[in-house]
């Protein structure tokens, strides 16, 4: 059993920030009228000053720097305040999975459908998905890593070792705390203009330009002294101004395009740096972490450190938009100079800084998955196993999306020493669907290397086929079961080629005649079997539970049942051995009022 309580912990923290948030409101009032004090007290002292010609013009000094004061603490108290108010959003969003509130809120992963064989069946994406769910990540390449994790299946090896970092984690709610709210400040999207800026090819400076330039400014600099200690003629000043400008404009299109490029990630930069410096802090003891962050260090120097020299550089290039500084840039060549040093930097560190990205992006999935396993405290982990017959053993198995208070959980156990496929009997509504959907979800949950919503679940690593949301498509002229047989062929194809398949067919072939529906429902069901694979088929056609005679000790019948009550058809979403042994259709129709 769990030794926290993920609803005590967030409201103790939540309302830790929610003190802070008021407090440092308090201080920003504060010092918001400081500043006009001081504001108005060097008003005051210019005019007696000035005006009136009361007192030394000095005495506006202090005041001034009091002023530039304030505003120095004003920035670090609003950035506080943000950060206050960041953290505190965090835990509300922990409330709204822990209460049953978050449909609808946070990323949702949508993006992430197209193409996918199977995420609509299992609700792996969109809006009230497994993705929205789970995610807590704020970058762009977190939420692509956590979704390559749970949209496709991965080998037992990397499941276990994630299940470590996964289980570390969950302990360390202080750090996922902070690793949140830092990349709370940007859109997930933006770190996408980081990544492609590290793969694109550098402009191609080299030390050579670096120290052309350097002359060039050394040239300037000791024209200017000379200008000073000894007249020149306009004619000498002229014609060296000339020759840089020459100098700087052979290489002004490479220059424009270091800027022009590095400015399109210049924002992210700074989030990026502050997230790994606070990794770089961090302790870890998971293989899966330890190598993750040794995966940050380059040359023995902290990436913190690379990018605030970089950052450095970019201010230097800034001293350029400066109109004061900028007749002494121009002259100096720093916008040159700073876009060789930002190029180099972009050449010997491009392939670091997107190493950099990945390994945020998945600190990020397996802090979402972590963030999972803390608010179910009771959801263990899986033992997904390399070697052996393809299996799936679950004991008490519900369906991730669903409340703890409201889901009903069932045994589910195919493959190995047991049946290879259940054959899922009854009546629309009564928990077939919901039946395959608890399975799949938790399959990707368990492969992805999260804890599943069961009292225990043993697996091996099985890629997914699955045909519970099949449309049809008047642009492509299919009808539904056009599309159906063109899926079910795919994941045949799958099951030969690539290995074993759980496959979760939902009222197989039911857009054709019952007496088709038998034999193709046995070809399809012999094909995955025979290929190795397991998995369940439901049907509301008593005809198909007829395939376990075929089949043996291979197939085995299961059914739900429903029962009218006061003119409702009620269930109670219970799996029980057998075919189900009554139909309570007609009674349905007669209870709304059909004469049939």
């Amino acid at each position: 059993m769990a030794t926290w309580n993920p609803q005590e912990q967030y409201q103790r923290r939540h309302a830790a920030w929610t003190a802070a948030i008021a407090r440092k409101d308090r201080h920003h009032l504060v010092v918001s009228n400081a500043r006009l004090v001081a504001v108005g007290v060097v008003a005051l002292l210019l005019w007696l000053a000035l005006a009136r010609d009361a007192l030394p013009v000095g005495w506006v000094l202090a005041p001034a720097a009091s002023f530039l004061l304030l505003l120095v603490v004003h920035t670090y108290i609003l950035n506080a305040l943000d950060r206050a108010r960041r953290a505190a959003r965090y835990y509300e969003r922990g409330f709204s999975r822990l209460d049953g509130t978050w449909m609808g809120t946070g990323a949702d992963g949508a993006r992430f459908l197209e193409h996918h064989s199977y995420a609509r069946d299992l609700d792996l994406f969109g809006d009230g998905s497994l993705f929205q769910l789970l995610s807590t990540a704020r970058t762009e390449t977190g939420e692509e890593t956590l979704a390559s994790w749970i949209g496709r299946p991965s080998s037992a090896s990397d499941v276990v070792a994630r299940q470590g970092a996964v289980a570390e984690l969950r302990d360390k709610l202080d750090f996922r705390e902070a690793l949140s709210i830092l990349a709370a400040e940007a859109h997930v999207s933006r770190t996408g203009l980081l990544m492609r800026w590290a793969t694109t090819e550098p402009a191609g400076f080299s030390a050579f330009h670096r120290w052309l330039f350097a002359a060039c400014a050394v040239a300037s600099a000791v024209l200017v002294v000379s200008a000073i200690a000894t007249p020149l003629t306009a004619g000498q000043v002229v014609t060296w101004l000339a020759v840089q400008a020459g100098i700087a404009a052979i290489w002004r299109p490479r220059v424009l395009r270091v800027i022009r490029g590095v400015d399109a990630a210049a924002y992210d930069l700074g989030l990026l740096s502050e997230l790994l410096e606070r990794i770089e802090r961090e302790e870890f003891r998971s293989m899966q972490l330890k190598a993750l962050r040794r995966a940050l260090i380059a040359g023995d120097v902290l990436p913190s450190r690379r990018i605030a020299h970089l950052q450095f550089l970019l201010a230097v290039r800034d001293a350029n938009r400066n109109e004061f500084v900028r007749p002494f840039a121009m002259l100096l060549l720093l916008r040159s100079q700073a876009a060789v040093a930002i190029d180099r930097w972009h050449a010997a560190y491009r392939g670091h800084l997107k190493l950099w990205l990945e390994a945020v992006g998945e600190l990020e999935a397996l802090s979402s998955l972590a963030t999972f396993a803390f608010e179910h405290p009771d959801d263990p982990f899986p033992d997904v196993q390399g070697t052996g017959a393809p299996r799936f053993h679950a004991t008490a198995l519900a369906h991730p999306l669903l409340g703890e208070t409201t889901a009903v959980r069932n045994d589910v156990v195919i493959g190995a020493d047991h049946p290879h496929v259940l054959i899922v009997s009854g009546s629309n509504m009564s928990g077939k669907s919901t039946l395959l959907r608890a399975v799949g979800a938790n399959l990707a949950l368990a492969l992805a290397g999260g804890t599943v919503r069961a009292a225990s679940l043993t697996t091996t690593s099985l890629a997914i086929g699955a045909t519970i949301r099949v449309q049809d498509s008047l642009q492509e002229g299919q009808s539904r079961f056009y599309a159906e047989i063109l899926r079910i062929r795919d994941i045949v194809e799958t099951a030969g080629n690539q290995g074993p398949v759980l496959f979760l067919l939902d009222e197989i072939l039911h857009g054709t005649n019952s007496h088709d529906r038998r034999i193709g429902a046995e070809a399809i069901v012999r094909a995955l079997v025979d290929a190795g694979s397991i998995g369940l088929v439901t049907t509301h056609d008593l005809a198909l539970t007829r395939v376990q005679d075929m089949f043996g000790a291979r197939a085995r019948n299961v059914h739900f049942e429903d029962r009218i009550e006061d003119g409702k058809m009620v269930f109670d979403y219970r799996m029980r051995e057998g075919v189900v042994e009554h139909s309570n259709a007609l009674e349905l129709m007669r209870a709304v009022g059909l004469k049939v």
